[in-house]
């Protein structure tokens, strides 16, 4: 039997950012909803080792950091609901959310914290390895390896920067890109260029990425190669690597949010300078779903934080009218 729930701030997403914002808001006694989505715990549910993230002189693991922050949301006073929202209501206040389980959530104010997606390869290989060799973060996960062999895909300015990160701790760095000449800014591409780490390996696409182990005890999968094919002329060959870096973009998570609040041409929320204010009064936004820049969890915790003390601040400015009424802000305005 649906049902409907009422609070003064609902959270949508359950990543660092969410559950940081979670853990604020009910001790400020908001006694705030986190509706949890598809995947609680984000990005770091796929995400194995774990070594900078603040706090932990050991490496911890991604799935087991994120049922941490779970369950310190819950106990301090958060009342987590498994439910995935797929329909928004913030032109007036009590703004109104419905779940994919038939519940209506209502709320004086809104924080999302749906974050955003690597996008992958869509290749078999890529998900057997992810976590053992594949990677979509470089910044994650360069430090493992050190001395190593690795490659990068893509050719966009995250791919560059990713490529060039990877050869403080990298031996070599090989850049497969599908097109003859990259699409990232010049300066970045000069850079590369001069990096005698680099190789770039140019209209070629992703065959297989290789690999042994089966992932059981004693036999760890660990990734070998990447196998290659020339778009120009159908060659096969095989690049010998340990590490693999996908890097075609990130996709947010805000196509429920589309025509609601301010995006920008990529789908990520606009927020208010210094702040997650969105344009929406009393509709705040924290971690990848508006950072295309950082996207690390320390960074969505970061801005978790900051919105709940935003929202604690603009709830106790501005009290809930009786009855509904417009909130829409004025085109440009914050």
């Amino acid at each position: 039997m649906p049902a409907s729930h009422h609070t003064k701030v609902l959270i949508i997403g359950a990543g660092p950012a969410g559950y940081t914002a979670a853990i604020y808001a009910a001790r400020a006694n908001l006694a705030p909803v986190l509706v949890q989505g598809m995947q609680p715990g984000g990005q770091l549910t796929i995400t194995t080792d774990v070594e900078n993230y603040p706090g932990f002189a050991d490496p911890i693991q991604g799935p087991w950091l994120m049922e941490q922050m779970a369950k310190q949301a819950e106990h301090v006073g958060t009342k987590m609901m498994f439910d995935i929202i797929v329909d928004v209501d913030f032109s007036k206040r009590p703004f109104v959310c419905k779940g994919d389980s038939g519940d209506t959530y209502t709320a004086d104010a809104v924080v999302i914290a749906t974050g955003a997606q690597a996008r992958w390869l869509g290749i078999p290989s890529e998900e057997t390895f992810r976590g053992y060799g594949v990677s979509a973060c470089a910044t994650c996960d360069g430090f493992f390896f050190r001395g190593k062999e690795v490659a990068v895909i893509g050719g966009g300015n995250s791919a560059v920067e990713e490529a060039l990160y990877l050869t403080n701790h990298a031996s070599k760095v090989t850049v497969v890109h599908r097109r003859d000449s990259f699409r990232s800014e010049k300066i970045l591409q000069d850079r590369l260029f001069a990096n005698p780490k680099i190789q770039v390996v140019w209209d070629s696409v992703v065959e297989e990425i290789e690999g042994t182990g089966d992932g059981s005890l004693g036999n760890p999968r660990a990734v070998t190669g990447l196998k290659v094919k020339n778009v120009k002329t159908g060659a096969l060959s095989t690049i010998p690597v340990e590490g693999v870096f996908v890097a075609i973009g990130h996709s947010p998570a805000t196509e429920v949010f589309k025509g609601k609040v301010a995006m920008d041409e990529a789908g990520y929320i606009v927020t208010a300078p210094d702040s997650t204010a969105t344009d929406i009064p009393g509709v705040f936004a924290a971690g990848d779903v508006k950072d295309k820049v950082y996207r690390q969890a320390v960074t969505a915790a970061g801005m978790g934080c900051m919105a709940a003390l935003e929202v604690e601040r603009w709830l106790a400015a501005n009290e809930p009218a009786a009855g509904a009424h417009q909130v829409q802000s004025p085109a440009g305005t914050w």
